[in-house]
């Protein structure tokens, strides 16, 4: 069932050229591309024409968005680069999902679960067990488990082709602050990304039925061997209420994530009264419960100024769908607690390589891209303790 798309096969055909590009993306840069307007590379807090922000904001970074006309209606360090743990996710997920039918099965081999990183968040797959393509995405976007994104990677062609993809997406996507090193979000050095570029990713994920449908989900059942199953619920607790915190009306995902590096991050998307917002929030300081309540504090203020504020900016359109592309203007991004890929890593070496493979083969298309404690299967990917997770 591997995948040999076009995108994917440029990706690999940039290798050798894209090398110097893979080793400078992986240094937080000084100077980015502001990508959706010159006003989300300023710093402070960016709002026109609206007031009464949440008072209790103590993310590194949020932003808060209209999902059908792109409309930024508030930021905050909108492009920060910073670690985005399992919020990548939804990257992974926007690259490869399309690529199998859901109905799909494949029988897990040792060799799928062989690169899991040490500490990792896990759903529970079994070598010898035979899962289907739906079983294996509700393992991804409930349980957030790497075992889950590292046999759909294998089965697209291995981490190394998963990566380059991923990274090519992101950069026809614009989502220039990105730079990808492994598919499941886990603390790998250099592996980065933004508040813009976390809402880009949830914003197009959320237009297929499948992304929509499987970050929606509260619970599933998943095979344990057999005709045995354990069931496994969502660790988004806005849409759960798991953990004491109180679910959000109208809430249709999108995805969580926690690692000792990256802290909590979420991407958020709810609907009231016909509109749909997406707010995103990064390494806030309140912790497990706060990444949450500050999600819901921005959503609530959204809902009440989306008709009035001005538009600081906006979430631009993918270039394979006649997306403008974005101007590069010199503007001083903060710095993220990344750092250049250790050579040592196997999969952050190849990380940068491929990555950077994806971004030259959008070259040629016009398109400038700079840019683990083992959990128990019952496990919370986000809800504190332990050394990693993602």
């Amino acid at each position: 069932m591997r995948d040999s798309s076009p995108l994917s096969r440029r990706a690999a055909l940039g290798l050798a050229a894209a090398v110097p590009l893979a080793a400078a993306s992986a240094v937080p840069a000084s100077a980015e591309a502001t990508v959706g307007g010159e006003r989300l590379g300023r710093s402070g807090v960016q709002v026109r024409g609206a007031s009464g922000l949440p008072k209790k904001l103590t993310a590194r970074s949020w932003l808060v968005a209209d999902q059908k006309s792109g409309e930024i209606l508030a930021s905050y360090g909108a492009h920060t680069r910073l670690a985005p743990a399992s919020t990548l996710k939804m990257l992974f997920a926007d690259t490869v999902l399309k690529k199998f039918d859901r109905t799909a099965r494949h029988t897990v081999t040792d060799a799928d679960l062989a690169d899991i990183p040490a500490g990792s968040s896990l759903v529970g797959v079994k070598p010898g067990i035979t899962y289907t393509v739906e079983q294996l995405w509700l393992g991804v976007f409930l349980r957030s488990g790497n075992d889950a994104v590292h046999v759909l990677s294998h089965m697209y062609g291995g981490v190394a082709e998963t990566v380059a993809a991923m990274q090519a997406r992101a950069a026809d996507l614009q989502a220039l602050d990105t730079h990808v090193v492994s598919p499941d979000g886990f603390d790998h050095k250099g592996q980065l990304s933004s508040a813009y570029d976390l809402t880009l990713f949830a914003r197009h994920g959320l237009r297929d039925a499948d992304f929509r449908s499987y970050c929606a989900t509260r619970t599933a059942d998943f095979p344990a061997g057999g005709k045995k199953t354990f069931q496994i619920q969502n660790t988004d607790r806005l849409l759960t209420g798991a953990w004491g915190v109180q679910t959000y009306d109208g809430l249709i995902g999108v995805k969580n994530g926690y690692t000792s590096h990256a802290g909590n991050t979420f991407t958020g998307a709810a609907t009231r009264g016909g509109r749909t917002l997406l707010v995103t929030v990064m390494h806030p300081k309140s912790g497990g419960s706060g990444v949450y309540e500050e999600t819901a504090a921005l959503l609530d203020w959204g809902f009440k100024w989306a008709g009035g504020a001005k538009p600081v900016g906006t979430l631009v359109d993918p270039l394979s769908e006649g997306g403008a592309t974005a101007t590069p203007t010199r503007k001083p991004v903060e710095g993220a607690a990344g750092a250049p890929v250790a050579a040592g890593d196997k999969h952050s070496a190849w990380g940068m390589v491929g990555g950077a493979g994806g971004a030259v083969a959008l070259l040629a298309g016009g398109a400038f891209a700079l840019r683990r404690r083992r959990r128990a299967v019952a496990g919370d990917d986000d809800s504190g303790g332990g050394r990693h997770r993602a």
